[in-house]
């Protein structure tokens, strides 16, 4: 039988498997796999799995993880100031097209706040940790992501990114998911049986639906690739240099601020992974003549991560940060 714990234990395996069939769909039946590029259906999607990972999220117990000082302190600084550093050097190595920067911006800008927390895991960091930092990831980069796309392109991104959509999709991905799940968290917390029902259930949605919600990106979008390979092939050092360098420099944020070291390791693992399934469905909501391109770069940036990923949890906790003798 199949329970919760064999699925979690599982994802990464899953995920990958995911890929490659996704993969192979929407290369070998590209017309087919077109009718799911659809952004409501994306957006729906993302936003029951959301809703299921807001609802793991102890956003009733933001207090306690505020009791996390140095840590918290030490994941701002490596989110907040490290991050946009090293992306706006990278971003001076690319073709300065706003469609190419907007998508590399958004993905790169931006913490995970889900995958994130198993990747801790698997790469023996503290994972309790980061779980309860997560209402503070999730909180800073809604603010921080509009300051730093201005900052960084200025004039440019308030031309094309049209308010009225992006809001529509925070609404709806986010905003209505976040509000739903804090409901059942207070249901829960009042010993009400119901509410404890629906939140251990919803815990169930997070790895189908994330399987779910690669395979249609992936199949959906994999075709439109080739369309931009001379693009994709210049984002792709990019991402693995980003991959390279963020551990190396959060260990010294790490070691600045005196972490233990699964502390540390779930510091430069936040660091290194990014948020790419909630700002793609902003991506689709640029105009048209951009969505494809940004959407593009964001789904590159995911699969090259996942690869990056499965390098951490054998590298950071046996070189980066190994345990202290």
């Amino acid at each position: 039988m199949i329970t919760r714990e064999h699925l979690e234990q599982y994802q990464i395996g899953i995920y990958i498997i995911v890929l490659i069939i996704a993969a192979m769909a929407g290369l070998i039946a590209p017309t087919m796999m077109s009718t799911l590029d659809h952004q409501l259906l994306i957006s729906i999607v993302i936003a029951i799995l959301m809703f299921g990972m807001f609802t793991q999220i102890p956003f009733l117990h933001l207090k306690q993880s505020l009791g996390q000082r140095r840590f918290i302190v030490a994941l701002l600084v490596a989110n907040y100031i490290a991050v946009p550093i090293v992306v706006w050097g990278l971003s001076q190595l690319l073709p300065q097209q706003a469609p190419l920067l907007l998508g590399v911006y958004l993905v790169l800008l931006t913490p995970c706040i889900d995958y994130v927390i198993v990747f801790t895991h698997l790469g023996r960091g503290n994972e309790k940790a980061i779980l309860l930092a997560t209402p503070i990831l999730f909180i800073t980069q809604m603010i921080l992501l509009p300051f730093y796309l201005w900052l960084f392109m200025g004039n440019q991104a308030a031309e094309v990114v049209n308010p009225a959509p992006f809001i529509e999709s925070f609404l709806m991905i986010i905003v209505l998911p976040l509000i739903l799940a804090i409901g059942i968290q207070l249901l829960a917390s009042k010993v009400t049986s119901r509410g404890r029902w629906i939140l251990a259930g919803s815990a169930w949605i997070p790895v189908p639906f994330m399987a779910l919600t690669l395979f249609i990106i992936v199949s959906s979008q994999i075709n439109k690739l080739s369309m931009y390979s001379d693009i994709i092939i210049q984002v792709i050092p990019i991402y693995i240099a980003f991959l390279c360098i963020m551990p190396l420099l959060t260990r010294w944020i790490v070691q600045w601020f005196k972490l233990d070291s699964q502390s540390g390791r779930a510091v430069i693992f936040s660091a290194g992974t990014r948020n790419s399934l909630v700002v793609l469905p902003l991506a689709l909501s640029l105009p048209d003549q951009w969505s494809t391109l940004v959407a593009a770069i964001i789904v590159t940036q995911t699969i090259v991560e996942l690869v990056g990923e499965l390098i951490y949890i054998r590298v950071i906790p046996q070189f980066i940060l190994p345990d202290k003798r």
